[in-house]
């Protein structure tokens, strides 16, 4: 299997696997608002919410590790401390100062602010790791990206409408999704990806489980909106257990340029399951934009190997 995962081929295809299932949480969340009664405004609810969904997610990886990998999927008491500080800002701090800022703007805004871990990580890769150095091809590649997002959610964006702080905390989400891939690839040398991803995601999840609780959030589940919760962490558990395999392995820009994709995914998820139109010129320019960005992202040449 890490002969699989090494391979550069696979590893640009399994980083597309995780931004497809990364982009059907956009409607299924908007789904299991809908189904749990949330409003828009409740951000308490939201954050239970996605505990439940991260804490479900550690503990489906769990088990499956235990299962295949036996003792190898548990974590050493010497590894807790990284592993923990991983589950707070990947997946905690992340997805609070999500729910938090999209509160205080737009969906467009969230969506091309969120578009800048890819950027944000490139350039901490560059910092952190000397074998990922920054390079102009990796840079215009990420403003390539960040571009098609931009002009996916055009239509809908607006300077009038948002506030300045509510696109600062957005922006502070995307600064802990790249913060978490740094220390995941600094982290993940020696250790199985399952006890990595399992204790990562249970705690990150615990956390915004007792956040959620502590200021009144309240969940009612229906059938409808446990099978939704029961994907979500399906979706979280298999999408972050291949990531953290493959940050192991490859250079941090080769992989998290992917993530320009899930928005993109989200609309396409959104026309399927929620039949949202989405048959626009501007969509398709997004998607060879995007695209056109992560192949310049992957191009290696002489200034950029390994």
């Amino acid at each position: 299997m890490n002969k699989l995962i090494k391979n550069k081929i696979f590893a640009c295809f399994g980083a597309l696997i995780c931004a497809a299932l990364w982009g059907t949480a956009f409607p299924l969340i908007k789904l299991g608002y809908l189904k749990l009664g949330i409003a828009s405004s409740d951000i308490a609810s939201k954050l239970l919410f996605a505990g439940e969904r991260f804490t479900v997610a550690g503990i489906i990886v769990f088990i499956f590790g235990l299962l295949v990998y036996k003792k190898e999927a548990l974590i050493k008491g010497r590894d807790l401390l990284p592993v923990a500080l991983l589950g707070v800002v990947q997946t905690c701090l992340q997805y609070l100062f999500a729910y938090v800022g999209v509160g205080f703007t737009t969906a467009a805004n969230t969506s091309i602010i969120t578009g800048t871990v890819s950027i944000i990580s490139v350039i901490l890769a560059g910092i952190f790791f000397k074998n990922d150095r920054i390079t102009p091809l990796k840079i215009f590649g990420c403003i390539l990206g960040l571009i098609g997002i931009a002009c996916v959610n055009f239509t809908d964006f607006s300077l009038a409408s948002v506030t300045f702080a509510g696109d600062v905390i957005v922006l502070l989400s995307a600064f802990s999704g790249a913060f978490g891939n740094i220390i995941t690839k600094k982290i993940s040398p020696g250790k199985n990806p399952t006890a990595v991803t399992a204790a990562q995601l249970f705690i990150g999840g615990a956390l915004l489980l007792i956040l959620g609780a502590a200021f009144g959030g309240r969940t009612n589940f229906n059938t409808e909106a446990l099978l939704i919760l029961l994907w979500l962490s399906l979706v979280s558990s298999v999408s972050f257990l291949l990531w953290t395999a493959l940050l192991k392995h490859h250079p941090v820009s080769r992989i998290t340029v992917f993530t320009m994709l899930i928005p993109i995914f989200g609309t396409v998820w959104s026309f399927i399951l929620l039949g949202e139109d989405i048959f626009k010129i501007e969509n398709l320019i997004s998607l060879a934009l995007v695209s056109g960005g992560i192949v310049t992202v992957n191009l290696r040449g002489k200034e950029n190997e390994n």
